[in-house]
């Protein structure tokens, strides 16, 4: 039986080297690229067939942002497959990045360089911004539109006859002190991106608690420090220009600057080649980069409160309710269309 994979995010950086990288290793599988803009997924389909001409590659116009975009795109999705073995929560966003430029140039010659630059702590803030339905846009597009799709695609994600796993490209910047139970959308401070990365840490621990009875496994991982438009969005493209052979030495004596997301797509691709099952919950699996530039991944235990953990649950849970009637309210034949 071919193996079904849907990737979010997946027109470019990590999430299509990812799909390069799953096509050189099984080229029978069935890829579906789900993204927002269908010109560049259109591309990307076209880029990975022309090193792959056999190759399944569908695409999928999905928005995480958007909850309609989410729950249509989940019933389109159901209706071309009858199975999900993997689904990687790669989309992701960090709105109108600031950089305290003077902690910046300070932490970039002290001892910290490395844990500032691979983290953004202590220099990194963003803006956030609200949805026509009501969610903060941050916390909306990385963690609540992917459990959304996660839920609606639960019929084929819970399958007796094979154990399937979805994996949630998390980040080092995910920082259980930018996260508040009682602030889940991070709606009162300057770390949107922060918090909803925690977040997704989080749910993948309640989603394993709740699912793997069923056969559906959850894994974090955090692609290291790559340049991808979202990090080069950062600061000035001639920082970047001047700063790189900087980060390939630095490189040498640290294992997190993967740079490339060919590199920093190391994780995602490892867990493709393990049994759901014999993961740890409680691990985030790092791609990592030696100064030769050989790649490899490793696992950390996450720091995470079992207790927080299915609280946040139980909160998305109060939410999705909300959500799904908003979703009803505004179109009323949304209802019929799509089972809800």
């Amino acid at each position: 039986m071919k193996k079904v994979v849907l990737v979010t995010g997946a027109n470019s950086g990590i999430g299509l080297a990812l799909c390069e990288r799953l096509l050189n290793e099984d080229a029978q599988i069935e890829l579906c690229l789900a993204c927002r803009n269908m010109q560049r997924a259109e591309a990307a389909r076209k880029a990975l067939l022309v090193s792959h001409p056999q190759a399944r590659v569908s695409l999928l116009h999905l928005d995480v942002g958007n909850m309609h975009s989410v729950v249509k795109g989940a019933e389109e999705f159901k209706k071309k497959f009858n199975r999900l073995d993997y689904l990687y929560l790669n989309a992701g966003i960090m709105p109108n990045p600031t950089v305290d430029h003077v902690a910046f140039y300070r932490g970039l010659f002290s001892r910290n360089a490395i844990k500032m630059l691979t983290t953004g702590e202590g220099i990194l803030t963003q803006e956030d911004k609200v949805t026509p339905i009501g969610l903060q846009e941050v916390f909306a597009t990385n963690l609540f539109g992917h459990f959304l799709l996660v839920k609606e695609l639960e019929p084929l994600l819970c399958q007796t006859e094979h154990n399937s796993l979805v994996i949630w490209t998390s980040s080092s910047n995910a920082q259980r002190s930018s996260f508040n139970l009682e602030d889940v959308q991070h709606k009162n401070g300057p770390l949107p991106y922060s918090s909803s990365k925690y977040a997704s840490d989080l749910l993948s621990l309640a989603l394993n608690r709740h699912y793997n009875s069923q056969g559906m496994f959850s894994s974090v991982i955090c692609p290291g420090l790559v340049m991808t438009n979202l990090t080069y969005g950062i600061l000035p493209s001639l920082f970047w220009t001047i700063i790189m052979p900087i980060l390939f030495l630095i490189r040498i004596f640290t294992n997190s600057f993967t740079l490339s997301p060919y590199n920093g797509a190391e994780a995602l691709y490892w867990l493709f080649k393990q049994k759901p099952e014999s993961l740890d919950p409680m691990a985030k699996y790092h791609s990592l980069t030696s100064g030769l530039g050989n790649n490899y991944t490793r696992p950390s235990k996450m720091d995470l409160d079992e207790n927080m953990s299915e609280a946040f649950y139980v909160k998305l849970l109060e939410l999705e309710d909300t959500v799904r009637k908003k979703l009803r309210a505004e179109n009323p034949d949304f209802k019929e269309r799509n089972g809800m």
